[in-house]
């Protein structure tokens, strides 16, 4: 048997030179912020944008010469994996060195929380946290809601099957089957939608109470259903005109940006075709007008404040954008278990948002029902359908025991936290705020709460939640399994 890894490693250091570069020139647009508010001497963003340009210029050069053969789809499951490492790495940086941190543990939890598009944060005080810092911290968020993979699929062409390995990954499919020939062509319409509705949103919210800064750094951190705020109280801190928009911004994260392409390109109605994005509407709609029922009559908020602070937090937890405008947990128990469980789900497969995904729960929930009907008509031939297609028993398997590890992962998240000392609500809470990159959860990491206080081994377990659920539980289970490395 032997051991060798057959890993295209001069690849991989090209391909994490390019993002790392691209993440340097990020950083860059963060510097007129940077001197607006901080004056010329401010060094921490300028001298983390020098070290990580410098980085990726390194690493390009050194792989100059290297020419693209024998890739394959271990190249693209490993580069998938390890680039949220590396970028938050050189993420971390900014908050290291305006010591808006204390350590590198907490920087590092920081910038993956940005590039996973968690939200869980260690900040208290965030209006205490330096502008540009905030600024950054909402753009490692926008980078890697979607325009990460985008980006480094639009500068390597030559990446081959590892290439569409990364669209995948991301894509989450509900099929496989290319938007478009050419798969660049494809996401770099993606990547302009994306924009757009960014850039939408900031025109929106700026002209309400927000100033162009809070603007920009809301916008980044809904359209990649982020989460991050410049404001301790998050949304609340804010207008209902504010509110409204977001809200409306938050269930577009929440859609298949592949549907969203092909019916902007035919100018039809290919979207509410869809099972996904019906059952996702349905789902909002009705939870949205119950909860708000419960709030108006039960806790005798006014009618605006009960449907508003209802369908903006069953958004939020269905999106897992981890946005919030109350404190939900002050609500009703059996409200705020609802969220909970939409925070397990997640919105539909080919979006920003984390959790199982919508056709996930679809494939599952009707392959439960067909079993009853089995049992009853054991010689009855009944396939799970979605949007009119059957569903291959192997795909069902699959997705079926997807959710089934996603749920015991989940579990033994939560019992390991509880073995440190952490209460129930917040164990819980923080394993499936992580694991779905929620960021907001329950307890301690409520509303308004920080993962500050965790013991430093159970933060490193979060940032591995984090990123678990980021990559899908199959892609880093494989990475880490005897037989990905074997030859």
């Amino acid at each position: 048997m032997k051991w060798k890894t057959k890993i295209n490693h001069p690849l991989v250091l090209r391909i994490e030179g390019q993002l790392i570069l691209i993440e340097g020139l990020f950083m860059l647009t963060v510097l007129p912020v940077t001197y607006l508010h901080h004056g010329l001497y401010a060094f921490s963003m300028p001298f983390s944008a020098l070290i990580t340009l410098l980085t990726g210029f390194i690493l390009l050069i050194a792989t100059r010469n290297h020419k693209n053969d024998k890739t394959t789809s271990r190249d693209g499951v490993y580069v998938v994996c390890i680039s949220w490492l590396v970028l938050s790495l050189f993420g971390a940086i900014p908050f290291l060195l305006s010591k808006s941190v204390p350590n590198f543990t907490d920087g590092f939890f920081e910038a993956l929380s940005g590039f996973t598009t968690t939200g869980a944060t260690i900040l208290t005080n965030i209006e205490s946290v330096p502008k540009d810092i905030l600024l950054w911290r909402s753009m490692t968020q926008w980078i890697g809601g979607l325009a990460i993979i985008v980006f480094s699929l639009a500068i390597l062409p030559y990446l081959s099957m590892s290439g569409m390995q990364l669209f995948v990954s991301e894509i989450n499919g509900i099929t496989y089957d290319k938007l478009h020939p050419r798969v660049m062509h494809t996401v770099r319409r993606i990547w302009f939608i994306y924009l757009f509705f960014t850039l939408l949103e900031t025109l929106l919210l700026y002209r309400g109470d927000m100033d162009f800064y809070d603007a920009l750094c809301h916008s980044l951190s809904t359209i990649s259903s982020g989460g991050f705020s410049t404001r301790t109280a998050n949304i609340g801190a804010f207008s209902n005109y504010s509110q409204v928009v977001i809200t409306v911004f938050m269930v577009l994260s929440g859609c298949n940006f592949s549907l969203l392409l092909l019916s902007l390109s035919w100018r039809s109605f290919t979207i509410l075709k869809n099972q996904e994005f019906r059952t996702y509407l349905l789902y909002t709609v009705v939870l949205g007008i119950a909860i708000g029922l419960v709030l108006f009559f039960g806790c005798h908020k006014s009618f605006g404040s009960s449907f508003r602070e209802s369908f903006f937090s069953v958004i939020s937890a269905f999106t897992t954008t981890g946005f919030f405008v109350s404190d939900y947990t002050a609500w009703p128990t059996f409200l705020w278990v609802i969220l909970f469980l939409l925070m397990f789900i997640g919105a539909c497969s080919g979006s920003t948002s984390g959790g199982v995904k919508i056709f996930r729960h679809l494939i599952f929930t009707k392959n439960s029902v067909l079993e009853l009907k089995r049992i009853i008509h054991p010689n009855a031939v009944l396939p799970v359908k979605v949007n009119g297609k059957a569903i291959s028993t192997s795909g069902v398997y699959k997705h079926v025991t997807f959710i089934f590890v996603y749920f015991l992962v989940f579990l033994i998240g939560a019992v390991i936290l509880l073995a440190m000392g952490i209460d129930i609500e917040t164990a819980l809470g923080a394993s499936v705020a992580t694991l779905s990159n929620v960021g907001t959860g329950l307890g301690q990491v409520g509303p308004g709460g920080s993962y500050v206080f965790f013991p430093l081994f159970a933060k490193w377990l979060l940032i591995f939640f984090m990123l678990l659920g980021r990559v899908e539980l199959f892609s880093l289970i494989t990475l880490l399994s005897r037989s990905f490395w074997r030859n």
